[in-house]
């Protein structure tokens, strides 16, 4: 990857220093025993704000995962944000999962929506459209892409740093979703999906559909 970022995602910076902070207090105050649970706890947080670089494939018409995780959807659906047909491909994220989220595709962001809703498990299909969820809507030069952040039962925060107007780079970091959580990609319906339901995927170096042709500039 070759845009700037840290090794560790700056969200969670606080986490990670609010926990070692409490872990180095409880040593020093009730000894080495009683700070190995916050300690565990630091770890987990430590791991779970990892954001390693990533490589892009070389195939140009390749659309690449726009998150780690596991393909829980997969078929044609309505995209209720670009109002037209689709193929949707939907990644659920673990809290094990790494939860930068990046483009899929080049494009231009034409439209940011953002939407509070419930927290269901982001493993379940009605989370898609019941869930607090950040949709962006890219132009492409194959057709229009969207991509959707939504939370999950233990996330309570989507991040989304970009705007309309911007430009994207397939595979550069746009938001982070905190702690379980899903993204839901619609496609324009002569994209040819290369992953089944259950694969396991990362973002930006698995490849999940490829378009037919380059499209127009």
């Amino acid at each position: 990857m070759d845009y700037p970022h840290p090794i560790l995602a700056r969200e969670g910076w606080p986490f990670i220093a609010a926990c070692l902070v409490a872990s180095l207090l409880a040593w020093l105050l009730f000894g080495l025993g009683w700070s190995i649970p916050l300690w565990i706890v630091t770890v987990f947080v430590v791991q779970f704000f990892r954001d390693p670089p990533r490589r892009l494939p070389a195939d140009p018409l390749a659309v690449v995962s726009p998150a780690d995780g596991r393909i829980v959807a997969l078929g044609r659906a309505q995209d209720p944000y670009g109002q037209r047909d689709a193929l949707r491909i939907s990644v659920f994220m673990n809290v094990f999962n790494v939860h930068s989220n990046r483009s899929p595709v080049d494009g231009e962001i034409v439209q940011v929506s953002y939407f509070p809703g419930r927290f269901f498990h982001a493993d379940l299909d009605k989370a898609s459209l019941e869930n607090e969820r950040n949709a962006l809507v890219l132009r492409s030069a194959q057709g229009l892409v969207t991509v959707v952040q939504v939370a999950g039962l233990i996330a309570r925060r989507v991040l989304c740093y970009v705007a309309p107007g911007q430009a994207l780079r397939r595979g550069e970091r746009f938001g982070f979703i905190r702690f379980g959580s899903r993204v839901d990609l619609y496609l324009p319906l002569d994209a040819v999906p290369v992953v089944s339901i259950g694969d396991k995927v990362h973002a930006s170096s698995s490849v999940l559909a490829r378009f037919a042709t380059a499209g127009v500039a």
